[in-house]
């Protein structure tokens, strides 16, 4: 257990940012999961027009170093890649 004071309100920052982290990464895997789902039932359309709203969360999430930038343009580059074989 913490004993100093400087440890004691780390120890509450860090909670506040695990609740915040744990928002914006579950945030971008229900985004992953929606594309994969469109990619699945094979709907083009609705595919290319969620593809931007993917990217913005993706670059999110990187830029808030939850995930790595290459870990980001990996995603979109694959699901490209996938909405393009369609």
């Amino acid at each position: 257990m913490a004993n100093t004071k400087s440890a004691i309100k780390r120890i509450k920052r860090i909670s506040r940012q695990t609740v915040v982290n744990k928002a914006r990464k579950s945030k971008f895997k229900n985004a992953i999961k929606k594309m994969n789902l469109l990619l699945d039932t094979k709907k083009k359309k609705e595919a290319l027009a969620f593809l931007p709203k993917l990217n913005s969360e993706l670059m999110k999430v990187s830029k808030t170093g939850i995930i790595k930038k290459q870990n980001a343009s990996r995603n979109i580059s694959r699901i490209t890649r996938k909405i393009n074989a369609l």
